[in-house]
């Protein structure tokens, strides 16, 4: 499925779309990329009977020192059941640091730019997967449905089997489930 356009008002569409891969396909694990944990409250209502993993943006992302995620969010997220995990983004991190300082491109970077060739929601699924699967909130070598979006909410949701970080390109994507169309 391609969405006409980027954006949360695809949101409640990919959820659909994801419901029904978890049923027909028996997928387990749903990770979701959120900041301030729209995306992450929309999934966990949405009771899918699989383990939810939500990833936040670094702290410091907008502001130095600063969490997006509200603490009163993420406590209730936590609470009801959903793994929170918030840490360095592997397909920047320090890395994006260096070229920041330095200029250039350097190989992760490389990676996230080929990756965006296909969506920026299709990057963060990969992203977000290889993350959860290296917190260990994941199983290895299992197919996992990853949900993110471009800017706010979701737009893109994909199956695939995320490798850590020291072996991403032993990832693999399945399938993507919709994203917007490359306009």
């Amino acid at each position: 499925m391609h969405f006409e356009k980027p954006g949360k008002h695809n949101t409640e569409k990919t959820l659909e779309v994801v419901k029904k891969a978890v049923k027909e396909r028996g997928i387990k694990h749903v990770v979701v990329a959120t900041c301030e944990g729209y995306t992450a409250k929309l999934f966990q209502e949405a009771n899918l009977g699989v383990n939810l993993v939500c990833v936040t943006h670094v702290a410091g992302f907008e502001t130095p020192g600063e969490m997006e995620m509200p603490v009163g969010v993420r406590r209730q997220l936590t609470e009801s059941g959903v793994k929170v995990l918030t840490t360095t983004h592997v397909l920047s991190g320090a890395e994006r640091g260096i070229s920041n300082k330095f200029g250039g491109a350097y190989p992760v970077e490389i990676i996230a730019h080929t990756l965006r060739m296909l969506g920026q929601g299709v990057k963060v699924c990969v992203e977000i997967g290889v993350m959860a699967l290296d917190a260990g909130l994941i199983p290895y070598q299992e197919d996992i449905i990853a949900v993110a979006g471009t800017g706010e909410g979701a737009d893109t949701a994909v199956i695939l089997k995320p490798a850590h970080a020291s072996t991403i390109f032993d990832t693999w994507i399945s399938e993507i489930l919709c994203k917007p169309a490359n306009k």
